[in-house]
């Protein structure tokens, strides 16, 4: 039997937990080229690493002093919730990344609320000690209020915590006395982490997570909880719906550095894949053939997000996407679904159109952001957030925001956020940054973010995690300012477009090819406007003083995908292709839209 730690590691977003797994694998002597030092080697996916943060929880491996050690990698944001409690299932202990100046963060809460109800045994890892003005003792006390607050058991509260910098390539368990390596690091993980517990018996396995394989299809992962698993073995597949189909092992993998390695037997207590299997979900349990004993499934955590998802049936349809059919769509969804766990689709109102129900609207956008980049073309509509009935109460999703910015900027903040429905609960200051804690409805952060950034000139830092549904709390102001909407299809020209600057700002750039319908911009009113911006200038032969100035127009407004959803109304789309993104109303004939309204 070889020595075994699994460990899942939680951070928040950007503190450094990619760089620290790269540190160790570099430490194993894994990366042995020194030129790829610099890059990273887990956030591997495109969009990971534009954003820098960890959407999907991989599985690496490190060889040390005899000790086989898994490293699960967690994604840090709430909307990826789902993903989490896969991986904690794997996982007997925690490495808590803390930034030693920003401390802990609402995701680290998150992530660390679910290892602790599970029993993990954490280890505490303060990172970023280089940084100046950082202040690793005060982060210590406040991790350790935290696990007090979360109801930790006594030996949970007994941590070990480890300091240094994983850019500099250091840990030691003073951070006034570095050490020339991230020893002490895995040292600590042998020491503190509980080896798995080693249970004879017939064989059994949660199926925590997936990988697809254009050559052997999909392929289960998870721990071994009991016996051990062969290759070429006989086994049962428990469903989560109690059904139970016979089927065989082909192939069996380990983890080992980032590679898979094929294995004949993998013993109890390691992390594997499993080639071979069908029709299987996460949350199945692969057992004995002959008497198969299944493990509770994974629970998690409810959607509280919906949104329209349907084909692109705007005038500029197929020019730029490859699958544009609701038949792509639909089989693009149900892919999703198998491994995306915290989401639900729903078929529409109409034969083309799909209800997408997810945690938030970061994880809806990831999903509408990798489809865009595989050349799909669709149109969404405004995020909804999902009310529930409780003992014959509307209850509504409620959830923690909290708001770190400097402190000539709180009475901006605490109104934007009141003005939400937002109640505060909490406000102490941190050097010259004030650190504001709300509960507000799930409904109140549509559109929050881009809002508080303009109001702070971009210095707040916003962060959100659900917290439990609550009586709904009324209506919440909406929008103020109308669209301005185009009459015609053409190019835009900058000539009507200067004339029409007082009307509002524009979202496009005058050449700009647009269609009757198309929202170009905001108006400086609460009314929606049609405008004909395709008109140009009637030439005469008769030459006029100061007629020709030359044409001077504010650059427009432009939107990342999250804010566009989070900027549209009710009767508005947003087009989505690989090249571009345009904001639509869903009845693009003016007189037909004038029509329904009367």
């Amino acid at each position: 039997m070889q020595n075994i730690r699994n460990i899942a590691i939680i951070a928040h977003v950007d503190h450094g937990k990619t760089t620290l797994v790269d540190r160790m694998i570099y430490q194993a002597r894994l990366a042995r080229d020194n030129d790829k030092l610099g890059e990273l080697i887990l956030d591997n996916n495109d969009l990971e690493r534009e954003r820098g943060i960890t959407i999907l929880a991989k599985n690496v491996s490190v060889p040390y002093k005899g000790t086989k050690i898994n490293i699960i990698d967690t994604p840090g944001h709430a909307d990826f919730g789902g993903e989490v409690e896969r991986v904690l299932n794997m996982a007997d202990g925690v490495l808590l990344l803390v930034d030693a100046f920003e401390g802990t963060m609402p995701q680290t809460r998150f992530v660390l609320q679910k290892a602790i109800e599970m029993g993990k045994k954490p280890i505490v890892v303060i990172n970023k000690v280089d940084k100046p003005n950082c202040r690793p003792d005060e982060v210590n006390e406040q991790v350790f209020d935290l696990m007090f607050s979360l109801n930790a058991s006594e030996w949970q509260l007994d941590f070990k915590t480890v300091y240094g910098s994983a850019k500099q390539g250091w840990m030691s368990l003073d951070w006034r006395k570095p050490s020339p390596d991230i020893t002490p690091l895995l040292d600590t993980i042998i020491s503190e982490i509980p080896a798995p517990e080693i249970m004879d018996g017939s064989p059994q396995m949660l199926v925590s997570s997936l990988e697809y394989s254009p050559y052997v299809g999909r392929i289960a992962i998870g721990r071994i909880s009991r016996g051990h698993l062969d290759a070429g073995m006989q086994i049962s597949l428990c469903k989560k719906d109690g059904e139970i189909e016979k089927q065989k092992i082909k192939d069996l993998m380990v983890f080992e550095g980032l590679e898979k390695k094929r294995k004949d037997r993998v013993e109890c207590g390691d992390i594997c894949a499993v080639v071979g299997i069908e029709d299987f979900e996460i949350g199945d349990t692969i057992a004995d053939f002959e008497n198969p004993e299944a493990l509770p499934p994974i629970a998690v955590d409810e959607p509280t997000m919906s949104m329209l998802f349907t084909i692109n049936d705007s005038p500029f349809f197929g020019r730029e996407g490859k699958y544009v059919t609701s038949r792509h769509i639909k089989e693009r969804l149900e892919k999703e679904l198998e491994k995306n766990l915290a989401l639900r689709v729903k078929e529409g109102l109409g034969p083309d159109s799909f209800i997408v129900y997810g945690r938030g609207v970061l994880h809806l956008s990831i999903l509408i952001e990798t489809m865009r980049r595989e050349g799909f073309e669709l149109q969404v509509g405004q995020p909804k957030v999902i009310d529930k009935n409780i003992n014959g109460v509307r209850c509504e999703p409620v959830e923690c925001l909290t708001i770190d910015l400097p402190e000539d900027m709180v009475g901006k903040a605490i109104e934007i956020a009141t003005r939400r429905k937002a109640a505060l609960m909490h406000m102490e200051t941190r050097g010259d940054r004030a650190h504001l804690e709300f509960d507000i409805p799930s409904r109140g952060l549509i559109g929050l973010r881009s809002n508080m950034m303009t109001a702070t000139a971009g210095e707040a830092v916003v962060a959100h995690r659900f917290k439990e549904y609550e009586p709904y709390k009324g209506e919440i102001e909406k929008r103020n300012n109308g669209s301005l909407v185009s009459l015609e299809t053409g190019l835009s020209v900058a000539y009507a477009m200067d004339k029409l600057q007082d009307r509002g700002r524009f979202f496009i750039d005058p050449g700009e090819e647009i269609y009757a319908g198309q929202v170009v911009g905001e108006h400086t009113r609460g009314t929606d406007l049609n405008i004909n911006i395709c008109k140009t200038k009637k030439l005469t032969n008769i030459r006029a003083a100061g007629s020709d100035e030359k044409v001077m127009l504010p650059p427009p407004v432009k939107f990342s995908l999250e804010e566009a959803l989070e900027y549209i109304q009710e009767d508005e789309l947003v087009e989505v292709t690989p090249k571009s993104m345009r904001i639509r109303k869903i009845i693009l004939d003016e007189n037909e839209r004038k029509r329904r309204k009367g």
